[in-house]
Protein backbone atom coordinates (compact mmCIF):
# COMPACT_ATOMS: atom_id res chain seq x y z
CA UNK A 1 0.00 0.00 0.00
CA UNK A 2 2.75 2.16 0.64
CA UNK A 3 4.27 1.88 -2.82
CA UNK A 4 1.05 2.87 -4.37
CA UNK A 5 0.91 5.90 -2.95
CA UNK A 6 4.50 6.36 -3.68
CA UNK A 7 3.91 5.83 -6.86
CA UNK A 8 1.07 8.02 -7.06
CA UNK A 9 3.33 11.18 -5.38
CA UNK A 10 6.30 10.32 -8.23
CA UNK A 11 3.61 10.40 -10.95
CA UNK A 12 2.63 13.42 -12.98
CA UNK A 13 -0.57 13.09 -11.48
CA UNK A 14 -1.88 15.01 -9.00
CA UNK A 15 -4.20 17.20 -7.63
CA UNK A 16 -6.33 19.34 -9.55
CA UNK A 17 -5.70 22.71 -7.58
CA UNK A 18 -8.63 25.50 -7.69
CA UNK A 19 -6.72 28.66 -9.39
CA UNK A 20 -7.26 31.51 -7.51
CA UNK A 21 -9.52 34.62 -8.20
CA UNK A 22 -7.23 37.49 -9.00
CA UNK A 23 -8.27 40.26 -6.98
CA UNK A 24 -7.54 43.95 -8.45
CA UNK A 25 -6.29 46.61 -5.99
CA UNK A 26 -9.76 48.91 -5.22
CA UNK A 27 -9.13 51.73 -7.42
CA UNK A 28 -8.10 55.30 -5.45
CA UNK A 29 -9.58 58.64 -4.96
CA UNK A 30 -8.15 62.10 -4.14
CA UNK A 31 -10.67 63.98 -1.54
CA UNK A 32 -10.13 68.07 -2.15
CA UNK A 33 -10.95 71.19 -0.50
CA UNK A 34 -11.74 74.15 -2.79
CA UNK A 35 -10.89 77.69 -1.95
CA UNK A 36 -13.94 80.08 -1.04
CA UNK A 37 -13.78 83.41 -0.20
CA UNK A 38 -15.91 82.94 3.53
CA UNK A 39 -14.78 80.07 5.17
CA UNK A 40 -12.59 80.89 7.86
CA UNK A 41 -9.05 79.38 8.06
CA UNK A 42 -9.08 77.91 11.29
CA UNK A 43 -12.18 76.52 9.97
CA UNK A 44 -10.50 74.39 7.20
CA UNK A 45 -7.80 73.41 9.65
CA UNK A 46 -10.55 71.73 11.85
CA UNK A 47 -11.73 69.98 9.09
CA UNK A 48 -7.88 68.74 8.12
CA UNK A 49 -7.42 67.54 11.91
CA UNK A 50 -11.14 66.09 12.43
CA UNK A 51 -11.72 64.01 9.23
CA UNK A 52 -8.09 64.14 7.77
CA UNK A 53 -5.96 62.99 10.92
CA UNK A 54 -3.47 65.74 10.11
CA UNK A 55 -1.52 67.09 12.77
CA UNK A 56 -1.41 71.11 13.10
CA UNK A 57 1.50 71.47 10.79
CA UNK A 58 0.12 69.58 8.10
CA UNK A 59 -3.05 71.08 8.39
CA UNK A 60 -1.99 74.41 7.98
CA UNK A 61 0.08 73.60 4.93
CA UNK A 62 -3.07 71.96 2.94
CA UNK A 63 -5.07 75.39 4.22
CA UNK A 64 -2.69 77.44 2.84
CA UNK A 65 -2.31 75.26 -0.16
CA UNK A 66 -6.16 75.71 -0.51
CA UNK A 67 -6.38 79.46 0.04
CA UNK A 68 -3.37 79.96 -2.52
CA UNK A 69 -3.83 77.34 -5.16
CA UNK A 70 -7.67 77.06 -4.82
CA UNK A 71 -7.46 73.66 -3.80
CA UNK A 72 -5.81 71.25 -2.15
CA UNK A 73 -5.21 66.93 -1.58
CA UNK A 74 -6.71 65.88 1.81
CA UNK A 75 -5.66 62.57 0.74
CA UNK A 76 -5.93 59.25 -1.23
CA UNK A 77 -8.48 56.54 -0.08
CA UNK A 78 -10.93 53.81 -1.53
CA UNK A 79 -13.93 55.25 -3.59
CA UNK A 80 -16.14 54.43 -0.11
CA UNK A 81 -14.06 56.14 2.25
CA UNK A 82 -13.11 59.24 0.54
CA UNK A 83 -17.31 59.69 -0.15
CA UNK A 84 -18.09 58.93 4.02
CA UNK A 85 -15.09 61.79 4.50
CA UNK A 86 -16.85 63.96 1.91
CA UNK A 87 -20.01 63.92 3.16
CA UNK A 88 -18.59 64.37 6.84
CA UNK A 89 -16.91 67.60 5.58
CA UNK A 90 -20.20 68.57 3.75
CA UNK A 91 -22.23 68.11 6.61
CA UNK A 92 -20.21 70.23 8.99
CA UNK A 93 -19.17 72.53 6.35
CA UNK A 94 -23.32 72.83 6.63
CA UNK A 95 -24.05 72.57 10.04
CA UNK A 96 -21.82 75.69 10.69
CA UNK A 97 -22.85 77.61 7.54
CA UNK A 98 -19.56 77.81 5.66
CA UNK A 99 -19.66 77.42 1.50
CA UNK A 100 -16.67 75.18 1.92
CA UNK A 101 -16.70 72.73 -0.85
CA UNK A 102 -15.21 69.37 -1.14
CA UNK A 103 -14.95 67.00 -4.28
CA UNK A 104 -13.04 63.45 -4.46
CA UNK A 105 -11.23 62.32 -8.04
CA UNK A 106 -10.68 59.16 -9.46
CA UNK A 107 -6.42 58.75 -9.14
Amino acid sequence: MNDDIKKNEDSDTGLLLKEKPKTKKPSMYRVLLLNDDFTPMDFVVHVLETFFSKNREEAMEIMLQVHKQGVGICGIYTYEIAETKLTQVMALAKQNQHPLQCTMEKE
